[in-house]
């Protein structure tokens, strides 16, 4: 019986000895010499899949066969006068030849650019740059017809601009919004560049709301590395879906080509000049009748102001809007209607932005004193 204990009593000390050296080394496996392996997974998001046979992982075929059957190829005619000959200058030549009408020709120039169809009744939104001065204007669809266009209206304050065309069963485009694209979106942009035919390339967003470049009065460009070159103006910048989000207008470049920096007007804004075109034939926009500045760091210390945030008044029109309220020259607009003003394009947007009519609450700073000021804003006239 003793030796059946001892027997019992030495397996139960192995089995617990061996479970207590089992949890040591797990717990502490380093005492064996030996390191913990990791694992460090990637989890995508599923989105990028095969959606069909032949099909690649990442395709936006169907984002451009939505989108492209409604991008047009636009060639507009100019005419251009210039001078024939520096003789035409003299003044014996004239009195021999007659007068400096003859010393005058027209040539026809051609512009390449690109439109996209908006509606069904032949709406063809384009840049105003691409049609601007043109004697005739034809558009070439991608199904292979073509046909005249007729130019319905232009902003060329927004180089946004009009055209109608007279054909059945057009193709239209789909319409996103701009108003929530990011920086990093996918886009793909869709026009005719240097005339070889309608063409696709790809981007992302680089920036939003990019202005104070020069190119129009009103800016508020999309950024992108999508290329765009001469002839895509007036084509569309889609996203991956196939809608329309904005037009391209212009690049950044030092050799004529594409650069990777690419600008275009957001669909929305686009979207309020057609509007506009279409119920009244030009924009209205709400005016002041000042000439306004930024404030530098110079004029800051002049007017004795904590920051450079706001605009300095430099001159008036007699009898305009601004006038008509009492604010002066040096008069320094820091806040319109309860939002603040930090420079030109932010008093721009905010003045125009309201209807002739409408009544606007301005905050002044005048020889260090705030006061406040309302206004009726009168209509900007054209330019």
């Amino acid at each position: 019986m003793n030796i059946r204990k001892n027997i019992a009593f030495i397996f139960q000390f192995t089995t617990i000895g061996l479970a207590l050296a089992f949890v040591v080394i797990y717990l502490y496996p380093n005492l064996l010499g030996q390191q913990p392996q990791e694992i460090h997974l990637q989890q995508g998001d599923g989105e990028l899949q095969p959606r069909s046979a032949g099909e690649g992982v990442v395709s936006y075929a169907r984002a451009v066969k939505k989108a492209a059957p409604a991008i047009v190829n636009i060639y507009a005619t100019k005419l251009v006068t210039e001078k024939r000959s520096a003789f035409f200058d003299d003044p014996l030549f004239r009195h021999f030849f007659g007068d400096e009408d003859r010393a005058t020709q027209q040539r026809r120039e051609p512009s390449l650019g690109s439109g996209v169809i908006l509606s069904a009744e032949g709406y063809i939104l384009t840049n105003n740059h691409v049609i601007a001065d043109a004697a005739e204007i034809a558009v070439a669809l991608n199904d292979g017809r073509t046909t005249s266009a007729t130019l319905f209206g232009a902003d060329p304050e927004s180089d946004l601009a009009i055209l109608k065309i007279k054909l059945k069963d057009l193709p239209v485009v789909t319409l996103g919004r701009s108003d929530n694209l990011q920086v990093g979106d996918v886009v793909l942009a869709i026009g005719n560049p240097f005339g070889v035919g309608q063409t696709v390339t790809s981007g992302i967003v680089s920036g939003l709301g990019r202005n104070g470049l020069g190119i129009n009065t009103f800016e508020n460009f999309i950024q992108t590395d999508a290329a765009i070159n001469p002839g895509n103006s007036g084509g569309a910048l889609i996203n991956a879906n196939g809608e329309l989000i904005g037009i391209n207008t212009a690049i950044f470049s030092q050799s004529g080509g594409s650069d990777g920096i690419g600008f275009a007007i957001p669909v929305n804004l686009a979207k309020n000049v057609l509007t506009q075109l279409i119920e009244h034939g030009h924009v209205i926009r709400g005016w002041m009748g000042i000439k306004i500045q930024d404030i530098t760091p110079k004029l800051a210390t002049a007017f004795e102001l904590d920051s450079t945030d706001g605009v300095v008044i430099s001159n008036i029109v007699v009898n305009g809007p601004a006038d008509k309220a009492g604010l002066d020259r040096g008069d320094i607009i820091t806040y319109i209607d309860e939002k603040k003003i930090h420079n030109f394009r932010d008093t721009l947007d905010q003045i125009s932005m309201h209807k002739p009519g409408e009544q606007i609450k301005l905050t002044i700073i005048r020889e260090g004193k705030k006061l406040e000021k309302m206004a009726t804003v009168s209509e900007r006239p054209s330019q």
